[in-house]
C-alpha cells in the first residue's frame, strides 16, 4: 500500500512540474516550453535536413532558371543540409541551456521560399530571399510602420 501511494504522489508531481503555469509574456514562454521546443528543432533539423536540397533548386529555378537551379541550387542545398544536421545535434545538445535560436527558420519546411540563416549570417549566391519575420520587422507587419 505504501508503495502505491508513492507512486501516485511522484506522478501527480511529475505531472504538476510538467505542466506549463500561465505566461504573460509571450517572447518567453518559459524554460520548460523553450527546451522542448529546441529538443523538437534539433531533432527534426537533424533528420528532416536533406529537404534543404529540393528547396534550393526549387527556389533557386524559381528566381533564377534551371541551369542555375539544378546546379547552384544541388551545391547551396548540400551545404545547407550539412549545415542543418551539424546544428541540429548542436540543438539538442545544448536543448537544457537557453540560447538564442541557431537556425532560422527553426524548421525546413517553415517558410520554404526563404534562404535559410545560421546564427543572422548566411551562404552567399544567387538566392538569399528573406521575409519581414527574418529582419525583425514583425511589428511592421502589425503596425504598418
Amino acid at each position: 500500500m505504501n508503495k502505491n501511494k508513492l507512486f501516485t504522489a511522484c506522478v501527480l508531481c511529475g505531472t504538476l512540474m510538467a505542466s506549463q503555469s500561465a505566461n504573460a509574456d509571450e517572447h518567453n514562454p518559459g524554460y520548460l516550453a523553450g527546451f522542448t521546443s529546441r529538443v523538437s528543432q534539433g531533432f527534426a533539423n537533424t533528420t528532416t535536413s536533406f529537404i534543404e536540397i529540393p528547396k534550393n533548386v526549387v527556389n533557386i529555378t524559381h528566381d533564377q532558371n534551371i541551369l542555375l537551379g539544378s546546379t547552384w541550387g544541388v551545391l547551396r542545398g548540400v551545404a545547407h543540409t550539412v549545415t542543418r544536421t551539424v546544428l541540429g545535434v548542436a540543438e539538442l545538445i545544448a536543448s537544457p541551456i537557453p540560447t538564442r535560436e541557431f537556425i532560422s527558420p527553426p524548421y525546413v519546411w517553415d517558410r520554404f521560399s526563404e534562404d535559410t540563416r545560421y546564427f543572422g549570417g548566411h551562404f552567399p549566391g544567387y538566392w538569399t530571399h528573406y521575409g519581414p519575420l527574418d529582419h525583425g520587422y514583425s511589428d511592421t507587419l502589425d503596425h504598418g510602420k
